[in-house]
């Protein structure tokens, strides 16, 4: 009986040994399946899982700086471990946790499956060990001498030190407060004499030290969370950033919704002086404004022109874009690129004294000699506003696979009604067009413009079938319509433009940037579609 019980034992410590061995590794990344999952957790109950696909674009180029995460907290012997999981394939782990694009990464803090933490920082390895440390120690770390202090300047892009000689007082608290709101920025305190002498800090205070700009910052004013986190949101960027693919997040998943952009090509023989006029008008809007350069010879930068309506021979120019509820975009009214010039332009924007600009194409010659009539923003109102028409309308991307798709059905929707005395069947391209009297959310989309005066807007919402059409359009608008604004998801949108963070313009901008392959239609969610775009559609939705 013992040596039945102890050959139970080892068979059980064997199977377990197995169990855990099945947990493969790839550059210090755990390789986790729904097979292996809870065993991961239960080995390492504090893991950072990114859900990718083989296939993303976003997933491939954030692969060497997570593995450079996984190393470097592995050699530090932390407990936090990085793992991934091929969400092609793991799809039951999809949708368990919700994954609804790529890469999507989630912390599992303390073995808890059931309420992971999204990932907020950016992607580059120094973030995410940042971001882990921050989520898994204290908010603060404590300097003891100057060694550490120099150490932790050195080893991040940008650091705050709070100086206080009594780590108990109020200033003090409100800088831990502050610290526990910031994620992707180490906070550390110190009361050490040899620091403040090293610093040139003679008393208690605040200062933000980066590798960029000035160098360093010091906080003036009231110490309250508040105020330091203005204070770090104002100084944490560069004056002027470069947009890239590294760059975007801390771009567009900022508090800053107000951007500012200059277009003009680095290997210009003015580059530098235009460069130097734009950092110099940026000083005053810290805070306010981002201040950001497109290089726009990059082949890949193509299509943030085009979606200002810019040509790369237009360049260099300025755009200023907002990315509140709704995206609006400004034009100064000169194309000089000048301190002064750039700093009127962003006052007048900061007192609400700018008009939008809306983009149009010129009015093609032969605009309404087809069944289905071509719009422009020139000559939009006056031909869906006219009070003896029924207008209806297909508002579309170029680009966009399920426009594609609806092509030739809206052609013989046309043509059916080509000799109609008051129906018009008609295109805009949203790209290249913008209308203020109507938000375009998602490609394509479907509006008719009754008959009248009233200006009315119906929604079309029913089957995209040139029979849905008919009975839409003989109904007056009944049949498969809706109110304009009752926006509900279209399980048939291509893109869905974002009310937040700019996602919609950070997909025009790197929807080239990758490679373009037909996948399984696995996940469905605010984005899904089957056109070869497909991947980089799912990827910008989710890369904040």
């Amino acid at each position: 009986g013992e040596v039945l019980r102890d050959r139970c034992f080892l068979l059980l410590c064997t199977l377990v040994v197995a169990s855990r061995a099945e947990i493969a590794e790839e550059d210090d990344v755990l390789v986790l399946k729904k097979s292996n999952f809870d065993e991961a957790l239960k080995a390492h109950p504090n893991i950072l899982v990114e859900f990718y696909a083989p296939w993303c674009g976003h997933c491939n180029a954030l692969a060497p700086q997570y593995a450079k995460a996984a190393a470097t907290l592995k050699e530090e012997g932390s407990e936090v471990r990085l793992a991934k999981v091929d969400a092609t394939e793991e799809t039951d782990l999809a949708q368990e946790f919700g994954v609804r694009g790529y890469p999507t990464i989630k912390f599992f803090k303390g073995g808890d499956k059931d309420s992971p933490k999204e990932y907020s920082a950016g992607r580059q390895a120094e973030d995410i060990v940042s971001w882990l440390k921050k989520r898994t120690g204290p908010a603060v770390a404590s300097l003891t001498g100057v060694t550490e202090a120099e150490s932790l300047i050195a080893d991040n892009e940008v650091a705050v030190i709070g100086f206080f000689k009594d780590g108990s007082s109020a200033d003090a608290k409100a800088f831990e407060k502050a610290a526990e709101a910031i994620d992707e920025i180490p906070f550390a305190m110190t009361s050490d004499d040899a620091v403040f002498s090293k610093f040139e800090v003679s008393t208690d205070g605040v200062v933000l030290f980066k590798k960029f700009d000035e160098g360093r910052n010091t906080f003036d004013g009231e110490v309250t969370k508040e105020n330091l986190l203005n204070f770090v949101k104002s100084n944490q960027l560069p004056l002027v950033i470069e947009f890239t693919e590294q760059t975007a997040p801390k771009i567009f998943g900022g508090e800053i919704k107000s951007h500012i952009l200059m277009f003009l090509p680095k290997a210009a023989s003015d580059f530098q002086d235009k460069m130097d006029q734009f950092k110099k008008a940026a000083e005053g809007f810290k805070g306010q404004i981002l201040f950001i350069f497109i290089d726009s010879d990059i082949e890949d930068n193509q299509r943030i022109l085009e979606f200002f309506g810019l040509k790369k021979e237009e360049c260099p120019a300025i755009r200023l874009i907002t990315l509140e509820d709704e995206m609006t975009k400004y034009k100064p009214e000169s194309d000089a690129i000048t301190t002064e010039g750039i700093i009127e332009f962003c006052t007048k924007f900061v007192e609400g004294k700018l008009k939008a600009h809306l983009m149009s194409q010129d009015i093609p010659e032969d605009w309404d000699k087809t069944p289905v009539k071509v719009l422009v923003g020139k000559n939009f109102e006056e031909v869906v506003f006219d009070p003896s028409k029924n207008v209806f309308v297909e508002f579309y991307a170029p680009w966009c696979g399920h426009c594609k798709q609806l092509t030739p059905i809206w052609e013989k929707l046309g043509e059916k009604y080509k000799d109609s005395a008051d129906t018009i069947v008609a295109k805009m391209d949203s790209t290249a067009n913008e209308i203020e009297a109507v938000k375009v959310h998602s490609f394509p989309t479907l509006k008719f413009f009754p008959a009248g005066d009233e200006h009315k807007v119906i929604d079309y919402n029913g089957e995209r079938t040139l029979e849905g059409f008919t009975k839409f359009l003989e109904s007056g608008g009944k049949e498969g319509g809706a109110p304009a604004g009752d926006d509900e998801d279209d399980p048939e949108a291509d893109v869905r433009s974002p009310q937040l963070f700019g996602t919609f313009l950070l997909f025009i901008s790197t929807i080239f940037m990758f490679k373009k392959k037909p996948f399984k239609n696995t996940f469905t969610g605010t984005i899904t579609t089957k056109s070869s775009n497909s991947c980089v559609h799912i990827c910008a939705s989710t890369v904040m």
